[in-house]
């Protein structure tokens, strides 16, 4: 049995957190939302009163938290200082490649091993272990990162050294955020032409427009039973989850100076679909946009 600290209970980490229970390990949990918490400890984790409280005798501590800032200060206050000597350190929070890449060189300095290892799969996924994680690490260190992971995954790919990690995920998001729009306009234009929708999606499905966005979550209601668009477009993931990503990926092309200008009128588009009151939504839902409709 592996004691495993995890820091960050929210969509995902609530889920994730409690497959590592499921999986026999000892959990100790902490998040700032005691409602958070609660659910965390039904689900067989033991409940600490700070981020310090739950690093100390960790064997491995996994944090899932909002943004690079929030890793940072983390890492500087609760997990660096309280971390016992020999402690994997692990962070699958989505956050920018820098922050990724200060924070392992702080781990590395202070003689831990670390991981960026953000994921795919949305809360559904966290909450079946199912997700996939790009990992950004030291090649030797995989071998133990991977088994870690496992209780959470389906998929564990190392993507490349510190901060690859998050330079998978934004570039994967990127991909989901355009595709997805594609797909949204395709619905709307095969409306207005007299074009059934469940027609469109027998026919696209089958031929070259085929892809995740349509086949796996399609953003029309009643095609694909599990997609969130067949209950509101609740749950999933969230527009402004979306947005964020598409900020992040936004800022490091414009620091490495590459050329995205689908992914910044994706960008475009969800940030005022986010301003219209749709930031709680599946991010599918900006089909409602496309058609116009009110969020």
């Amino acid at each position: 049995m592996t004691r495993i600290a995890f820091i960050g209970l929210g969509n995902m980490g609530g889920g994730m957190a409690a497959n590592q229970a499921k999986a026999g390990h000892e959990v100790s949990a902490f998040d700032l939302s005691a409602a958070a918490l609660q659910r965390a400890v039904a689900a067989g984790c033991t409940a600490a009163a700070t981020a310090g409280e739950a690093v100390e005798g960790a064997d491995v501590v996994i944090t899932m938290l909002p943004a690079g800032a929030h890793v940072r200060a983390v890492y500087a206050n609760d997990v660096l200082p309280r971390a016992k000597a020999g402690a994997l350190l692990i962070d699958c929070s989505t956050i920018d490649v820098e922050s990724a890449r200060a924070v392992a060189a702080q781990a590395v300095a202070a003689g831990f091993r670390f991981a960026d290892a953000p994921v795919s799969g949305g809360a559904a996924g966290a909450e079946a272990g199912t997700l996939a994680f790009m990992v950004g690490c030291v090649e030797a260190d995989f071998a133990d990162i991977e088994p870690v992971l496992e209780p959470m995954a389906r998929a564990v790919i190392r993507a490349g050294d510190h901060g690859a990690g998050q330079a998978a995920k934004i570039c994967n998001n990127m991909v989901l955020g355009v595709s997805m729009i594609a797909v949204s306009e395709a619905f709307a234009l095969a409306e207005k032409l007299g074009l059934a929708p469940d027609k469109f999606f027998e026919i696209a499905s089958k031929s070259s427009g085929q892809c995740w966005s349509l086949t796996s979550y399609s953003p029309w209601p009643g095609l694909v039973e599990t997609a969130p668009s067949n209950r509101d477009y609740e749950g999933g993931f969230a527009t402004a989850m979306m947005l964020k990503d598409l900020k992040l990926a936004q800022d490091a092309a414009a620091k490495a100076g590459a050329s995205t200008p689908m992914g910044a009128q994706a960008e475009a588009l969800y940030a005022l679909f986010d301003r219209l009151g749709a930031g709680g939504k599946d991010f599918s839902a900006i089909l409602q946009l496309l058609r116009g409709e009110a969020p």
